[in-house]
């Protein structure tokens, strides 16, 4: 397993990868530092304020569509004169190259995760934030936008080995994304649509109480359901795939 992670490792090297890792963090950081954080109240912490707004555009829209990016790039290689049956031929089981293109895929956008962290430490810092750094806030909200795109990741994943065409697993993430924007607006619905967990969970404005501020049973249930769901799918998909 380790060495297939080397092998990935070594093949995304070759890409634009490293773009794409920064320019989630560039966006939020931009936000941070263009948008008008005085529209909250005195008594909002300023480094929540700031991260509330970022998050807007950074965990509702490109969150979830750079998953369908990283995916698509991940597979990029295998796609291409008869990739698949090289690596297919190789002393490896197709679980194994399965299970080790999802966690390159997960330690990719925990490090976009990361990078963002960093943004919003650099807003508060060129703006002279006075208040005190909310640690715990801040984690949760990293740490579960970051859990709520496995089931995204598992699902893009399985797309990408779906589709030979680059463009065919993003064109099927943004189809689901946009409506995101309507979805978080519903109280009925937004609580179970995929795609809008990222920004449910990353959301500082509601009950701090919650685990990463939505209740157990929605992360259990929503979270972990369609994890389970796209994982298995993706997984019996490939082991079937004829190559």
């Amino acid at each position: 397993m380790f060495s297939l992670l080397q092998s990935e490792w070594f093949k995304l090297r070759k890409s634009n990868v490293i773009y794409i890792l920064f320019a989630g963090p560039l966006i939020g950081l931009l936000i941070g530092l263009l948008g008008n954080d005085n529209v909250f109240p005195d008594e909002v912490n300023q480094w929540g304020g700031s991260l509330l707004m970022m998050n807007l555009t950074y965990a509702l829209l490109f969150l979830p569509l750079i998953t369908g990016v990283l995916a698509a790039t991940v597979c990029r290689y295998e796609h291409q004169a008869g990739g698949w049956k090289q690596l297919l031929s190789l002393p490896v089981t197709r679980g194994k190259v399965f299970i080790t293109k999802y966690l390159l895929l997960i330690f990719l956008v925990l490090a976009i995760q990361l990078l963002y962290l960093g943004s919003v430490f650099s807003v508060g810092v060129i703006h002279g934030y006075t208040d005190s750094f909310p640690m715990d806030i801040v984690w949760k909200s990293i740490l579960g936008g970051w859990i709520a795109t496995f089931p995204l990741v598992a699902l893009q994943l399985w797309m990408s080995l779906l589709f030979k065409s680059f463009a065919a697993p993003f064109a099927v993430n943004v189809i689901f994304t946009l409506p995101t924007i309507l979805a978080i607006n519903s109280e009925k619905f937004g609580a179970y649509y995929p795609w809008a967990q990222p920004v449910l969970m990353m959301n500082v404005g509601e009950d701090s109480n919650n685990v990463f501020f939505i209740p157990w049973e929605q992360l259990i249930t929503v979270v972990g359901g369609s994890f389970l769901l796209f994982f298995i799918g993706g997984y019996i998909y490939f082991r079937q795939k004829a190559v």
